[in-house]
């Protein structure tokens, strides 16, 4: 007999999807939660028909009433005289793998809203806005399909807003400024935010912490946050040097706009939702891309000892690579970075970017010899392209360049583009010189490009001065890592140097993005002396917890070969720790003050802990519940001695080793800038080795 019940039921879901198709014509917000019910967006239109969200935590509104909508340049805006036509639900709760990562399987689980628009009066119109809210926070993004007169579109604002409180603390730095994204943090009510780049992260009053940043820039202009009116964040897009924000045609859609929510600040460290709200790998096999670590001819030019261009103080001599690569054999280091290798560098290299050859080595660097030396050494060269920003000059001979690296297999370039925002330089075909920001739509695109011709070559990239990190490494795993913030080099001899806070900040700002190529791990902190403004503002157990607390999955063995020889027993720990993990969790912290992250090694059972403090001296207790099963683990503890202190004593550590189990808790002293580093290993069995 059929079932009744059941053929009613299937009516009915069937019916209320087709009352969901139908034409609404009055104002009718519209919400979706996450799958906890903790996070709901709602969607709305006002009389106007100006369509417009909010977003609440709990009982909190952590984003108040604020506009959506696109401006163009020759078309009828999508920002009034609206209504929604269309509702769509779905949900999806999904695992993936990353072929590298923090974490091995990262678990994509949210519901989904589709809002449709149309146009009231006026030209005919109509747009999506697809929402997607997790357990730790809301995605949305325009999907415009293709439809009359709106074949070539030009946007010249975006009117996406954000109203948060004014009075919420706000981590950030300045936008569309000459130093690119590389500015000290800056700590503010949100009320003295400016200009400012994403990620910002706030804390509400309540300790409700929200981070504003975005996903999947594709083709399109990244955007800052712009506080026109009191605690109105709008985004303003990055303009292209013909002053639009972005050129494209229809269908296309925008990149996600994310709002990432957590009760505390470690939540926000243990998000998946930028990685999440991007697509798939695109490359198909990608099991050529290889993390680990490298070190390199770099931090002896930042010092002063060596020098990009030609003369008697040259790095990159055949000579000096040599004496690296005995280096990176003798510790299992897998890569050798190599900068002014190549013709260019010679006089103002900072204004060089039209005659730097990527093929052409300089007479005392053979570049033939030194990577069958690597190679013969069970080590790779890690190739590099600095182009002082000149795009034309290097798309113009980027085949050349790849080909010939993946004939001596070079499997990873460092690229460069030094030169202040605004200044990219590209030439169009009929001769004209144009400036460019590197957050423009115009480089975003450059950047895709370099990944896909390097990817046909089986070739990663690490970008320097790049577009800001938005999740892109899901979809092209050979953007291995990049730069995109103050790195150890403003540690060196030409800048004032990072303050401590600055790497506690990294985490709960910029890497939320994804990975930094920090370059960590130097060991000579007062390189220009005691007395010198010139250091590193760390203890000497701080630089080695950045290698677990700043995610790469690329780091660098940054300071000079015989610099480690100083410190042997603290170098092991960089020797033994990992880049690549097979699960990560932030443990502990608070944004400015401090943060702790544990992460287990890919393939093996060993984990890793890095805590790192600001200015501050702490003791912070630590609970060891990530540590697995019933498992009794060695811990080596590489930590501050009890004299320890950046600016007094960097230098002043303690290596211990205990028995320990999940069940402990460890108490740990930080020095002022300092830090704690530990290897846990399970103990062997009795008898065992």
């Amino acid at each position: 007999m059929p079932d009744n019940n059941n053929n009613l039921r299937v009516m009915t879901i069937i019916s209320a999807i087709l009352m969901l198709s139908l034409p609404v014509l009055e104002a009718c917000a519209v919400e979706v939660a996450s799958p906890d019910g903790l996070i709901t967006y709602a969607v709305d239109r006002d009389e106007q028909g100006r369509p417009h969200y909010n977003i609440r935590y709990a009982d909190e509104m952590v984003v108040h009433e604020s506009g959506l909508g696109l401006r163009f340049q020759n078309h009828v805006e999508f920002g009034q005289s609206l209504q929604q036509t269309n509702v769509e639900r779905s949900s999806s709760d999904s695992a993936w793998e990353q072929p590298w990562g923090e974490r091995r399987i990262v678990r994509d689980n949210y519901n989904e809203l589709l809002v449709g628009f149309s146009s009231i009066d006026g030209p005919e119109r109509h747009f999506n806005l697809r929402v997607r809210v997790y357990d730790d926070g809301v995605g949305f993004r325009y999907e415009v399909p293709k439809q009359a007169y709106y074949d070539d579109v030009a946007i010249v604002d975006e009117l996406t807003e954000f109203r948060v409180p004014q009075d919420a603390v706000a981590y950030w730095i300045p936008g569309r400024g000459w130093n690119r994204y590389e500015y000290l943090y800056r700590t503010t009510p949100v009320g003295e935010l400016s200009l400012a780049h994403t990620p910002v992260t706030m804390r509400m009053a309540s300790g409700t912490h929200v981070s504003i940043h975005e996903a999947a820039l594709v083709n399109y202009a990244a955007f800052m946050l712009d506080q026109r009116r009191p605690g109105v964040l709008q985004t303003n897009l990055v303009p292209r040097s013909d002053g639009l924000r972005v050129r494209t045609q229809t269908p296309f859609v925008t990149p996600w706009r994310t709002i990432q929510i957590s009760p505390d600040a470690v939540g926000l460290l243990n998000s998946d939702l930028i990685l999440n709200l991007n697509e798939p790998n695109a490359l198909g096999d990608v099991s050529w891309i290889e993390p680990g670590k490298y070190v390199g001819i770099w931090w002896a030019m930042h010092i002063g000892r060596r020098t990009w261009g030609s003369g008697e103080k040259h790095g990159a001599t055949t000579s000096e690579t040599k004496r690296y690569i005995d280096f990176a054999a003798e510790y299992g280091f897998d890569g050798v970075l190599v900068e002014g290798w190549n013709t260019g560098w010679d006089g103002d290299w900072f204004n060089n970017g039209a005659i730097f050859s990527f093929t052409e080595a300089y007479p005392d660097f053979d570049l033939q010899a030194v990577t069958d030396y690597a190679r013969d050494n069970g080590v790779r060269l890690t190739g590099h392209h600095e182009t002082s920003g000149h795009i034309t000059n290097y798309e113009a001979q980027m085949s050349a360049a790849y080909d010939l690296y993946e004939s001596l297999g070079v499997r990873q370039i460092k690229t460069g583009y030094v030169a202040d925002g605004g200044q990219m330089q590209r030439l169009d075909a009929h001769g004209v010189m144009h400036y460019e920001w590197h957050d423009s739509q115009i480089a975003v695109n450059h950047f895709e490009y370099v990944l896909k011709e390097a990817a046909k070559r089986k070739i990663s990239i690490n970008t320097h001065e790049p577009v800001k990190a938005t999740g892109l490494r899901r979809t092209y795993p050979n953007w291995i890592s990049r730069e995109g913030a103050r790195g150890q080099e403003y540690n060196a001899a030409w800048a004032p140097p990072n303050p401590p806070e600055h790497n506690v900040l990294l985490t709960y700002t910029r890497l939320l993005g994804g990975p930094m190529d920090f370059t960590p791990g130097i060991f000579d902190l007062l390189h220009q002396g005691p007395d010198s403004v010139y250091r590193v503002q760390s203890t000497l157990i701080h630089q080695l917890a950045l290698y677990v607390v700043l995610y790469s999955p690329i780091q660098m063995v940054a300071d000079l070969p015989e610099n480690y020889a100083r410190y042997p027993d603290a170098f092991q720990f960089i020797v033994d720790v990992p880049t690549d993990w097979e699960e990560s969790v932030a443990v502990a912290g608070s944004a400015g003050d401090y943060v702790v992250f544990a992460r287990k090694e890919r393939g093996g059972h060993d984990w890793y802990l890095g805590a790192i403090t600001d200015e501050e001296p702490r003791a912070i207790r630590v609970p060891l519940s990530f540590l697995g099963g019933d498992q009794v683990y060695l811990a080596t503890i590489y930590r501050d001695g009890a004299e320890a202190d950046w600016d007094k004593n960097p230098y002043d550590h303690v290596i211990e080793t205990s028995a320990i189990d999940r069940d402990q808790t460890l108490e740990l002293r930080l020095a002022a800038g300092g830090g704690a580093a530990i290897r846990f290993r399970p103990k062997p069995e009795a008898g065992q080795q």
